[in-house]
């Protein structure tokens, strides 16, 4: 073949052989399209605040354990003495752990560096010495009140992992709210987050945090979310 035609014939092969990749995808509707870029998984975290409590926290666990999902609790200190088998129910089921505080009394954390990393070093050894588990997540009470930047490189350099959310069940932000309530605003406000990070309670007054919780996590389930924990 005379070199002048060989571009020629490099450019009809390749034509002949995208028209037979189209042809075969055409007669092979289920055949996935080539992507650039595959899917991103969807995740959530339930992260739970101010627990333990004896009711809640234990319908809470029920639940969770009813529908095989993981989740992170964080603890406030001072409401584990008489508690400490929710805790270590917690721990046993594989949830995670993480440092709320010791009293979640703001102007006493966020007094002084030295009395926000008594108050978080105190829920650790709460946390540790009852459950032989030393968390390493922490959240912040009331969001850091201020003070987040500031404490924040203070976790870090004691290893803590810094929680926020994106997301809330609005057991907090909506008086009185039914568990029908708290679900569509799950829903709601997880909405075009990835991943979503919802915040719920499970401190003694959130009764209708838990009833809402099934059907929470059988809305994401059926969304394909992956259920995940810190």
């Amino acid at each position: 073949m005379h070199k002048k035609y060989l571009p020629l014939t490099l450019v009809l092969a390749a034509l002949l052989t995208m028209l037979a990749a189209l042809g075969y995808r055409a007669l092979n509707p289920a055949t996935p399209a080539i992507s650039l870029a595959a899917e991103q998984e969807k995740q959530i975290y339930l992260t739970f605040d101010d627990g333990p409590s004896t009711v809640v926290t234990g319908r809470v666990l029920d639940v969770l354990k009813a529908q095989n999902v993981k989740a992170t609790f964080f603890i406030v200190s001072d409401r584990v003495e008489g508690r400490e088998d929710i805790l270590r129910r917690i721990a046993k089921e594989g949830h995670t752990l993480g440092v709320h505080s010791k009293t979640h009394i703001y102007t006493q954390i966020y007094a002084s560096e030295e009395a926000f990393l008594k108050d978080v070093e105190s829920c650790a050894k709460v946390i540790e010495k009852v459950t032989g588990v030393r968390p390493r997540v922490y959240r912040f009470p009331g969001g850091g009140d201020g003070h987040r930047e500031q404490y924040t490189a203070l976790l870090k350099e004691r290893g803590y992992g810094v929680v926020s959310w994106n997301a809330v069940c609005g057991d907090e932000e909506i008086p009185n709210a039914s568990a029908e309530v708290l679900y569509r605003e799950s829903v709601k406000t997880a909405r075009g987050k990835q991943p979503v990070v919802l915040l719920l309670h499970d401190s003694a007054t959130h009764k209708e945090t838990a009833a809402a919780l099934p059907d929470i996590i059988g809305y994401f389930k059926e969304q394909g979310y992956t259920f995940c924990a810190y």
